[in-house]
């Protein structure tokens, strides 16, 4: 995997404190500037660079810099305000060890305990990986303290060998989860610093507040203004000395003080200009709502942000407000003000935006803070998910993103995250037809529906088809306690609502269970006379609101119950009684300890959260007018509550993969194929082989002899073989009519052979012989390469009808023994694979075994576009692929774990 900086790109990243520098590999052209970067160091720090203070050292490493590409010597750098603050080098000895690194680092003074050293080794292990190096030395004199931290804090396991004065560090460059989880924490902490001076601003600017009612820059300002903004806040405009009371100056760099935020409400013509003379001036972050940008205009504004230290939310955005009473900030054109609460939210369209807070609005939930992200230049759902994990107030993030920068990172933030808050978003998008890379089996079962549904189930995300049912969850999840299992009893006083919640939850996948005999005893006895206790249970119009409010806490405190779901009509019976039983569901909600939601058939509103008698704001009841509303959102319920409940799940490390076989592999193939192909068979076997992904025997043939002989060698105890045609480009053999079963006997197989040769002789570039496979459960596993998504790997019913059944289940690589768990037993053909037919489970260990190397093979190599293996054969003893097909495309990518701005 190829890291950017590797490549000769320039990236952007933060360093702790929020301050963007570049980091970029450096060349000849930068002999000058990298001799000035150490001329410039004081003699202290020089000395414990090179270990004394010779200026010839000096030169020496910036002529370092000028050495050609590929000799086995990397250097980056780290620039800020055009000039480098540091530099980090490796060199190899191909000669003595290949595999290993010399590497030495420098900061600039007045640069250190910001992140710049640690952030420059972060890219120089990730380029030093894509080019074989395994391990890294260094020496550093003893009372360097400084490098020695930097070297023992990266998340690696770093030895020290003292040789006073001088310390020789050994540091392996293992992609370990611990090193994962350290780049992920730095990451975390330079992203919120950075986003504190846009979501926690003391000065706020309005550049384009208009005089003109109506316009959206004087919306803004107006929202900021009475929104009671507890920073300064002024307004640009060329034309007015106030505006809605608030000053007015002529230019941003006329301003009094420099605000920490500008809101930009220009036309599109003029935003990159005032974005530069905001940089320039010492702004810190933008809120660009201006939309209209073309590509010119759209580079210039982020070039602006990159160079000048500043974070970006927009363009083509509805704004952003925070709740907190110390910011008090509402920068939206909103109609109204948010109300504070614990709900963050950020989404892509401002309608949605509008959407989500009217709802959470009528639902009496406030929000800790809300950012329209617009086009997403800059800030994205990840950094926000970061945001409101340290924020202190944010307890439920709901999410609307139509893309994905780096759904990886994205991935892996949404895990950590999920664990302390419920993380809701909409499903966007699902009618979209899939990509389609080929016409094997893999590429038309994996669509983006598929990719976006496997990447929210792996991160723990409630993903919702509508925005409806994410306002029908958030009540629920806002509001009451999570349900231990998906075990429900619906208690109703008429038996057709009773029938229809039942329906309900049965349909959503929830469970129903009977109630055991002490349980019954105890209801008949609180409830009315005729009374059924079966599940539901039908408590009768005549119930009262003290013998519903008795039956609730009774099924609320058994230990063989998730959840209660109250169907409820009015009646005649109920009004005499001077109220509809709601109260039941209301007094003191807080004390039951099992989730508790409501449906009202007679309810004017979709969803709303009952006022509970001690008003507090967690225990209040959601009621639903809708039955599957209401078992939708307790189903979402119990999915979060499985998922927090089982481990976080580790990546294996399967044994005997050689990756580096497989990659030499798969770049000997390219260099004869520079546009990408399907592999050859041979070349197919040879890279499954590098993984351990276990194949049936076979041989490749090329003439009626080769075939016969080949038959006589792999024939099994029952004598019959299987020949398959071959040429490049072959996907469907079954379709084709290029295989054929069964053959006995040489005649056979002779005969089968002259006849590809007859129907393909003008394609067929030699065919595969195989034994007969015994009989078994044939399945399907396969990777499809997805550009943006990474690697995606389905495994489902094989056979020639694996399309026509679709029973596919997909997770992104690389996958954890959850995932593979996940994928086992997701598809409807589950339980064959354990035995339902009577003829015992699959070698279960074996599959899981034979899901871990696909993944591992599809992480490993990013040219692997598509595999189709095809059938899978799952014995009680064994599990071997069949048929494989593999397609490799010359391509680079990133490294998804590097911090790098987008």
């Amino acid at each position: 995997m190829t890291a950017i900086p590797a490549s000769g790109e320039r990236v952007h990243a933060l360093l702790t404190d929020g301050t963007t520098v570049c980091v970029r590999p450096a060349g000849p052209d930068d002999q000058e500037a990298v001799l000035r970067f150490y001329t410039e160091m004081s003699d202290a720090n020089l000395r414990l660079r090179f270990f004394s203070v010779s200026r010839r050292s000096a030169e020496q490493a910036a002529a370092r810099v000028a050495r050609p590409a590929g000799s086995g010597y990397r250097v980056l750098v780290a620039e800020h305000g055009g000039r480098i603050i540091g530099i980090a080098e490796y060199e190899v000895d191909d000669a003595k060890t290949p595999d290993s690194a010399e590497v030495s680092l420098a900061v600039s003074d007045g640069r250190h305990h910001r992140g710049v050293g640690t952030l420059l080794l972060e890219h120089l292990i990730s380029a030093a990986r894509a080019h074989g190096v395994t391990t890294f030395t260094a020496d550093a004199l003893a009372e360097n303290h400084e490098v020695l931290k930097v070297f023992a804090d990266l998340g690696l396991r770093a030895e020290r060998h003292f040789e006073w004065p001088e310390v020789r560090c050994v540091i392996p460059l293992d992609d370990t989860e611990d090193y994962r989880a350290s780049v992920e924490h730095r990451g975390q902490a330079a992203d919120v610093a950075s986003l504190t001076p846009l979501l926690r601003p003391r000065c706020v600017a309005v550049v384009g507040a208009g005089r003109r009612p109506g316009s959206v820059g004087r919306a803004l300002l107006h929202n900021v203004a009475t929104g009671r903004f507890t920073g300064h806040l002024y307004a640009v405009n060329p034309a007015a000395r106030s505006i809605l009371g608030i000053r007015a100056y002529p230019a941003v760099g006329a301003l009094p003080r420099v605000p920490d935020l500008a809101v930009i409400a220009v036309p599109a013509e003029g935003v990159a200009q005032v974005a530069e003379e905001c940089g320039q001036f010492g702004v810190r972050a933008l809120l660009v709502v201006s939309a209209g940008l073309d590509a010119e205009q759209s580079k210039a504004l982020l070039t602006a942000c990159r160079d000048h230290d500043m974070r970006l939310v927009g363009p083509n955005c509805l704004g952003l407000a925070n709740t907190e009473e110390r910011v008090r900030l509402d920068a939206t054109f909103a109609a109204a003000h948010p109300a504070p609460g614990s709900a963050g939210v950020a989404v892509q369209s401002g309608g949605v935006g509008i959407a989500l807070l009217g709802g959470l609005e009528r639902l009496g939930i406030g929000v800790s803070g809300f950012v329209s992200l617009g086009d997403k230049y800059d800030v994205s759902g990840n950094d926000m998910l970061q945001w409101w994990e340290s924020d202190g107030r944010t307890d439920l993030a709901l999410l609307h993103l139509e893309s994905f920068g780096n759904p990886r990172a994205f991935s892996r933030t949404a895990r950590r995250v999920t664990r302390r808050m419920p993380i809701l978003t909409v499903d966007a998008g699902r009618t979209e037809a899939g990509r389609r890379a080929a016409a094997s089996h893999t590429a038309a079962a994996a669509t983006t529906t598929m990719t976006r549904r496997a990447l929210f189930a792996q991160a723990g995300i409630t993903a919702t088809r509508t925005i409806p049912e994410l306002l029908e969850t958030a009540a629920l999840l806002h509001s009451q306690p999570l349900p231990a299992a998906s075990r429900v009893v619906v208690v109703t006083n008429a038996g057709g609502a009773g029938v229809l919640a039942a329906d309900a939850c049965a349909e959503a996948g929830l469970a129903l269970p009977a109630l055991p005999p002490g349980l019954v005893e105890d209801l008949l006895a609180v409830l009315p006379r005729g009374a059924s206790t079966a599940n539901p249970v039908d408590a009768t119009a005549a119930v009262s609101e003290e013998q519903l409010r008795a039956c609730l806490d009774r099924l609320a405190a058994h230990d063989g119950i998730d959840a209660v779901l109250v169907a409820l009509v009015p009646t005649a019976v109920a009004a005499a009684t001077g109220d509809v039983l709601v109260k039941a569901l209301t007094h003191a909600p807080e004390r039951r300890s099992r989730t508790i939601a409501a449906v009202l058939l007679d309810q004017d509103v979709p969803v709303r959260l009952l006022p509970s008698d001690t008003g507090p704001d967690t225990g209040r009841v959601p009621a639903y007018a809708d039955p599957q509303a209401a078992a939708r959102a307790l189903a979402h319920a119990a999915e979060r509550a499985r998922w927090l409940a089982r481990p976080p799940g580790i990546v294996p490390a399967p044994d005997g993969v050689d990756t580096a076989r497989g990659r030499a592999a798969a770049d000997r193939f390219l260099q004869k194929h520079p546009d990408g192909a399907w592999l050859d068979p041979r070349t197919c076997a040879e890279l499954l082989d590098c993984y351990g992904i276990p194949q049936s025997p076979w041989a490749w043939v090329e003439t009626e002899d080769e075939a016969v002989w080949a038959a006589d060698r792999l024939r099994g105890p029952d004598g019959h073989v299987v020949l398959k045609a071959h040429w490049p480009g072959l996907v469907h053999k079954t379709a084709r009519r290029a295989i054929h079963l069964d053959l006995r006997g040489d005649a056979q197989v002779r005969a089968a052979f002259r006849d590809f040769d007859v129907r393909f002789g003008h394609l067929m570039t030699g065919a595969v012989v195989q034994p007969l496979a015994p009989r078994g459960i044939e399945l399907f596993a396969g990777v499809v390469q997805d550009e943006v998504f990474g690697p995606l790997i389905l495994f489902g019913l094989g056979g020639t009808a694996t399309e026509v059944l679709a029973d596919h289940a997909a997770r992104l690589a690389p996958l954890t023994d959850q995932d593979v768990h996940d994928l086992i037993t997701a598809p409807r053909c589950a339980p064959l694979l354990l035995g339902a037919d009577g003829t015992g489970p699959v070698d279960l260990a074996g599959l899981e075994q034979f899901l871990l190397r696909l993944s591992r093979m599809a992480s490993d190599l990013p040219q692997l576009a598509e595999a189709d293996v095809n059938p899978v054969l799952a014995l009680p003893e064994r599990v071997f692929a069949l048929d494989a097909r593999i397609r490799l495309l010359p391509r680079r990518t990133h490294d998804p774990y590097l911090r790098r701005l987008r």
